[in-house]
């Protein structure tokens, strides 16, 4: 869990502080592999169009989709919704915007409040937790154990309703340390019965040697290394590995490597040859033959895809 919250990163982010008159719509179509935040801090607002389910969200409510989807907030379930782009912005600081659609002959007893922030989602060489997450994930269903968000989300409120100075940057960071207890929550929760690599972080044989594997993931592994670190046999670890994660050890400690050097290359901007050589390549041409294999692009693609 520790490794996870340390290597969750939100980058990317673009925030907007919202000020919204009844009756309203706005329509969010987050592109895919992109998170979408939401935090009201005033009025009732509802979230819709992930699934079958309408969303209910008050003052004080947050919510976190994790692959992001197109979606709506609106002011009462059946009305229409008008795209986000197409609202006129205030720039208040870097990466941050207010929305105001408040017109003067509207009735002000129900305008809504929302804080929202739109960004890449990014776990590190946890990645494949995101692919297993809910499409919604609602603050109100952890705070009965998570009790520490109720003053984060308080801070939040007054943040946004005050408008004291710096307080874009201040949602911003508080942003993401709630969306990070909301990942640990659900984890800590059970992840919904998941199986499969979830599974095998809560096997205690299994969660040692993905321990292992993340922890050193340039050392040139063995089957049987990783078996020792679990106590069990050579057959015996493989097998079980296979069973729950549905690839051998060394393929997912293949794919570990690459996704690691992925988000080097790309979000870091680290020299291909460096990311070689942290990983345990013996040559770039190797390593980028392995990344080709993997990711279906060589690595230099990855400097294009995040410079565009």
């Amino acid at each position: 869990m520790s490794e996870l919250l340390l290597g969750m990163r939100l980058t990317g982010v673009q925030y907007r502080r919202m000020e919204l008159a009844a009756p309203f719509g706005i329509r969010f179509g987050t592109m895919a592999g992109r998170a979408q935040f939401h935090f009201v801090a005033a009025g009732t607002v509802f979230l819709r169009g992930l699934g079958e389910t309408v969303h209910r969200l008050e003052a004080g409510d947050a919510v976190l989709l994790p692959r992001g989807g197109a979606h709506d907030l609106v002011s009462a379930p059946d009305l229409p919704s008008r795209d986000i782009d197409s609202f006129e912005t205030t720039e208040l600081c870097h990466c941050v915007c207010a929305i105001e659609a408040c017109p003067e002959a509207s009735c002000r007893s129900k305008d809504a409040l929302v804080f929202s922030g739109c960004m890449e989602f990014d776990l590190g060489g946890m990645h494949p937790l995101i692919g297993l997450m809910p499409e919604v994930m609602l603050v109100g269903t952890l705070l009965a154990r998570q009790p520490e968000i109720v003053p984060m989300l308080q801070a939040m409120e007054r943040e946004v309703c005050m408008e004291r100075a710096g307080s874009a940057g201040i949602l911003a960071r508080l942003a993401d340390v709630v969306s990070a207890s909301i990942v640990r929550g659900w984890v800590e929760c059970g992840c919904d019965d998941v199986r499969g690599w979830l599974e095998a972080l809560r096997d205690p044989r299994l969660s040692r040697a993905i321990g292992a594997l993340h922890r050193d993931p340039g050392r040139n592994w063995t089957v049987e290394e990783l078996a020792s670190e679990t106590g069990s046999s050579r057959s015996a670890f493989a097998e079980r590995f296979l069973t729950v994660i549905g690839q051998t050890p060394l393929r997912y400690a293949t794919e570990l490597r690459m996704r690691l050097a992925a988000e080097w290359i790309g979000r870091d901007r680290m020299p291909i040859e460096t990311a070689a050589e942290r990983l345990g390549y013996g040559s770039q041409a190797a390593f980028s033959r392995a990344f080709k294999r993997v990711m279906g692009h060589p690595p230099g693609a990855v400097k294009g895809m995040r410079a565009a």
